[in-house]
Parts: structure tokens; C-alpha cells; sequence
């Protein structure tokens, strides 16, 4: 935002910054008001923070430092340009550099934080398994488990339906009888083995 000012000698004029945002999300407005000098751009044009938004006391000091080093460093040359392009460069480095810092900030924080959860969830655990019962304690509270199976069975039924049909052929089966073999002992596992 560029407005010259009619009629004043020697001729001046204002320009307004506008930064996308500062802390809390907050535009950041700076207004100069540049006038020329009898021999700019031999000399430093006068400049002055004719109105400011959303700016602190140090941000105010490091622009004026910044203007009179880049005026100091641009003599010879029409300089109003580079005097805003160097203020408007400098409030984008420094939002990106507190951006950089929040996030490692929040870096360093978040194993912290994911070691306190963790701790947390242990202790839920811990006060979980403190009320669990054992099988045996269960028993000992509850009566009822004792006889809870039977009622289970005798609820699906109790009896078992056994095709006879399948065994009345097992005769043809050629079933190895262990007791017609000399070297059997049941006592060793082994000696069924035909060496």
C-alpha cells in the first residue's frame, strides 16, 4: 500500500507492510513514512514507523536498525524498494523461525508426553488386574460355578446318537494285535519296533 503526500517539499510518503501473521494468528501492519533527502539517493532517505499494528517495542528497534544498515550498505542507489523488500523478508524469516521453534518445541515435548500416557495406561492395567480373580478365587466366591457345566449339558443334551451299522464289518479290518507279539512290552515304548 503505497500513499504520497501532495504538496510537501521535499517529497515523502508512506508505504504499508503488512506481514501474514504473528503470534496468536495477529496481522502485523507497519506503516513508513519515507521522505528524500536534497541528495538521495547520495544520502539515506529520512524514514520514520508512522503507524504500527500488532508490533512489540524490539520489533520496532530491529526495523530501524535494519533500514539505517541497508540504507548504509544501498547509498548511490534508489533504495526505497530494497528498504521495504528488507523488512518484509526480515518479519517472514522471523515468523518461520518461531514457527521452527514451536515445532521443536512441541518435538522435544512429545516423547515426554507419550511416556506420561503410557505410564497412565500402565497404571489402568495394573488397577484392572488388582480386581481380576484367579480360577481358584472364582470358585471360592461363586458356588454356583461348581454345578454351571451340568446345567450347560443338560441344556444342549445329554444324549449321543452312535451309528452301529459302521462296526458291524470290522472283522475284515486288519488290526495289529499287540498281545500275539513275543517282544511286546508295554512298558517299553520300543519294543514294538520290528528290527
Amino acid at each position: 500500500f503505497f500513499l504520497c503526500q501532495d504538496g510537501e517539499n521535499p517529497p515523502s510518503f508512506t508505504i504499508t507492510v503488512i506481514s501474514d501473521a504473528g503470534e496468536n494468528d495477529e496481522t502485523v501492519q507497519t506503516t513508513l513514512k519515507f521522505t528524500y533527502s536534497e541528495k538521495y539517493p547520495g544520502e539515506a532517505p529520512l524514514y520514520e514507523i508512522f503507524s504500527q499494528e500488532n508490533l512489540e517495542d524490539n520489533d520496532v528497534s530491529d526495523i530501524l536498525k535494519l533500514l539505517a544498515l541497508q540504507a548504509e550498505e544501498n547509498l548511490g542507489v534508489v533504495m526505497i524498494f530494497t528498504l521495504v523488500t528488507a523488512i518484509k523478508t526480515r518479519r517472514e524469516e522471523e515468523k518461520k523461525q518461531k514457527e521452527k521453534e514451536a515445532e521443536e518445541a512441541e518435538i522435544i515435548l512429545w516423547p515426554s508426553l507419550m511416556q506420561e500416557i503410557k505410564k497412565k495406561r500402565m497404571k489402568e492395567e495394573q488397577q484392572a488386574g488388582k480386581n481380576k480373580l484367579s480360577g481358584k478365587q472364582l470358585f471360592e466366591t461363586d458356588h454356583n460355578l461348581d454345578t454351571s457345566d451340568i446345567h450347560f449339558l443338560e441344556d444342549a443334551g445329554n444324549s449321543v446318537e452312535v451309528d452301529e451299522s459302521l462296526f458291524q464289518e470290522m472283522d475284515d479290518l486288519e488290526l495289529e494285535d499287540d498281545e500275539d507279539d513275543p517282544d511286546y512290552n508295554p512298558a517299553d515304548p520300543g519294543s514294538d519296533s520290528t528290527d
